[in-house]
């Protein structure tokens, strides 16, 4: 049998290999970076002093933002430091730990997406019941089941992953630690990884989607029975801002995570990888708070007090 030399650390492939681009694409990343930040900050920010947002929808939108800041921290920094520095190297220990925390958090919005369906759908179609049923007690105890089923899936797939051998590519055709692409150049048998992430994920992606389904088809047959033009509106604006989210994050989460087999146009797989570690946690704040008028009313309440209070300080000067 050939000797094989086991490998400690990969090279990330990055997202291009021109020269000329890296520094436009630094720039770029940037500035989407500092915009996710401030975006889901100020979400954050709201949700905690504006008492009109002390609802169980707000909340639950508060706890996406928060995951929406690990999701792109974990990912974002790193990519701009390879960028900045044409690094691209890591280490096996740190490849992992990234993986760990990419499947918790993306698991995590999985499950959060589809909690927040089933909010909405008793807010619309149980009015009369949504103070009992989603009381403060139900929500923190449905975020506690969610983060703690994403630990679980997360740590599953981590310590499976710790059995993996590297022994030939050392390159990850990624700008981060990607699980399938990660076992795409391991040289261990990967058949246990790749059943777990159709068994775990597929249910975790079945009974979400299918929560989801659910709610929304309630929904609609509730709203099609409102008569009041406003509230009909009113409720349809809230239902597209989610499902467009969902739609995003989970079209491109199962293309990159449940294909039957490798694809080798990897740029695809990292359009792919792009759009739902970077472009999907600045655009969750963008869709539910543009189009929101509780948030458009929070923001100017909060941007009032902070002129007023600059001003009352600049007169007592």
């Amino acid at each position: 049998m050939r000797n094989q030399t086991i490998l400690n650390e990969f090279l990330l492939s990055g997202l291009s290999d021109l020269p000329a681009l890296q520094l436009p694409l630094f720039f770029f990343f940037l500035l989407t970076y500092l915009l996710t930040l401030i975006w889901n900050f100020l979400i954050i920010v709201l949700v905690v002093i504006d008492s009109g947002l002390h609802v169980p929808m707000y909340f639950f939108l508060g706890n996406l933002a928060g995951l929406d800041l690990c999701y792109s921290s974990l990912t974002v920094p790193r990519m701009l430091f390879d960028l900045y520095t044409n690094t691209r190297k890591i280490t096996i220990p740190a490849c992992i730990t990234q993986v760990f925390y990419f499947f918790f958090f993306s698991t995590t919005e999985f499950l959060l997406l589809a909690v927040m369906s089933y909010d909405r759908y008793t807010a619309i179609c149980q009015p009369l019941h949504y103070t009992q049923i989603m009381s403060w007690k139900v929500c923190v105890q449905l975020a506690c089941i969610v983060w703690c089923l994403a630990c679980t899936n997360a740590l599953i797939h981590t310590l499976c992953g710790l059995n993996l051998k590297f022994c030939g590519s050392d390159i990850i055709e990624s700008f981060f630690c990607d699980f399938p692409q990660l076992l795409q150049i391991s040289c261990s048998d990967i058949y246990i990884n790749i059943l777990l992430i159709f068994i775990l994920g597929g249910i975790l992606a079945v009974c979400s989607l299918t929560l989801i389904v659910l709610s929304y088809v309630s929904i609609f047959r509730t709203v099609l029975k409102i008569k009041v033009k406003g509230k009909m509106s009113k409720v349809f604006s809230t239902c597209t801002s989610h499902l467009t989210v969902v739609f995003i994050f989970y079209c491109s989460s199962i293309f990159n995570y449940f294909r039957p087999s490798p694809n080798q146009h990897f740029a695809v797989d990292k359009v792919a990888s792009v759009f739902y570690a970077v472009m999907t946690p600045l655009l969750n704040p963008l869709i539910y708070s543009l189009r929101n008028q509780d948030f458009r009313r929070a923001f100017y309440n909060v941007f009032r007090k902070i002129v007023y209070t600059a001003m009352g300080k600049m007169n007592l000067h």
